[in-house]
């Protein structure tokens, strides 16, 4: 309880019942998590828009990260320490997982450098690698 406290007055968000409890769904997630997923374990705490809006918030704050699918839909994971407000730098590949469908963040495996024609300026870089997971195989 004592780290989400910490991690919201750390990034100057008020300490609702509703911010713990999702922070707190990511400290414990051994992988990323849906919006689906945090619905449904707030026990119907929190109304839809609620979760929606804590999530935008917390990517803003640098929280927490988006992770793109290969079928369009957006994960999150928790960021690191490096990432803060408006600046995430969690460039790491993401790994799903073909046999459980757990997404896991490689933090010690960095995306590539991609070499871009002139004039382009990349914002973000995105790697997702699916196979089997070590607990899977």
């Amino acid at each position: 309880m004592e780290q989400q406290f910490n991690i919201l007055k750390k990034n100057g968000l008020s300490i609702t019942e509703g911010r713990k409890k999702i922070l707190e769904l990511f400290l414990d997630a051994e992988g990323a998590l849906a919006h689906a997923d945090i619905e449904k374990h707030t026990d119907a705490a929190f109304d839809r828009v609620t979760v929606y809006r804590t999530l935008q918030t917390f990517v803003e704050k640098g929280i927490i990260h988006q992770i793109p699918t290969t079928d369009n839909a957006i994960l999150y994971a928790l960021c690191k320490d490096r990432c803060e407000e408006g600046h995430h730098h969690d460039e790491h590949v993401h790994f799903i997982c073909d046999n459980c469908n757990k997404t896991i963040c490689l933090d010690d495996v960095t995306v590539p450098d991609v070499k871009l024609p002139k004039g382009f300026q990349p914002l973000q870089s995105a790697m997702v690698v699916k196979g089997i997971c070590d607990d899977c195989r």
